[in-house]
């Protein structure tokens, strides 16, 4: 189950990576960067956190190539092509972030710590390469304020903590429902609670003119 959800979240997000480059006119180093740090840097944070050698990163070098040929096929496509895997992005980056929570949470678990690292190590690992990959193009993270995105990642991460899912069927069951509640919040566009300081100072100004 480890190859099979890191070789799908591996390609997904560095796609993404590396189409998020192309749209700030990146040179294919840059391509290439921002690819290889959406794929690899949730897992690295995680690592980092749950006690995991950071090393064992260099361990992985099938899935560098993986992410490689990934990178190098959205770099040579046509862009009217690369237009259509935008409109369906959300759904590859879906993918991406179902698969590397559900990754992450089997890291934790087996590594036998307590159901809030399992969460932690769940959520970073489906969105620390997004934060990482939106910073270095100069965005602001995606993941921290559009439709839900980190508590599908922590879900699944509670669900896989608390040992509701185990077997390999139950996994994947769990990965497309992440899947389906992530493009859920997509199409309906649903959104955590938020304050807008700034709303509330430009009210507030006006109220003060108006007076």
């Amino acid at each position: 189950m480890f190859a099979i959800f890191s070789i799908i979240g591996t390609i997904a997000f560095a796609v993404s990576g590396a189409i998020v480059a192309m749209e700030e006119e990146y040179d294919i180093l840059g391509v290439f960067v921002l690819g290889l740090v959406t794929a690899f840097g949730g897992g690295v944070i995680r690592n980092l956190l749950i006690g995991m050698p950071v090393t064992s990163l260099w361990n992985q070098g099938h899935l560098f190539k993986i992410a490689m040929i990934a990178m190098t096929i959205a770099f040579l496509l046509p862009v009217d092509w690369i237009q259509r895997w935008r409109r369906s992005e959300a759904f590859f980056d879906a993918i991406g972030l179902s698969a590397f929570a559900i990754q992450g949470a089997l890291y934790a678990t087996q590594m036998k710590h307590p159901l809030s690292a399992v969460l932690v190590a769940a959520m970073l690992t489906g969105i620390g390469g997004g934060i990482i990959r939106d910073v270095l193009a100069g965005r602001k993270p995606l993941v921290l304020k559009d439709e839900i995105y980190a508590v599908w990642a922590m879900l699944a991460g509670l669900l896989i903590g608390i040992g509701w899912f185990k077997t390999t069927l139950e996994l994947l069951l769990l990965f497309a429902v992440i899947i389906t509640f992530r493009m859920l919040s997509v199409y309906f566009k649903w959104k955590l609670p938020r304050r807008s300081l700034r709303l509330q100072q430009t009210e507030a100004k006006h109220k003060g003119e108006t007076l």
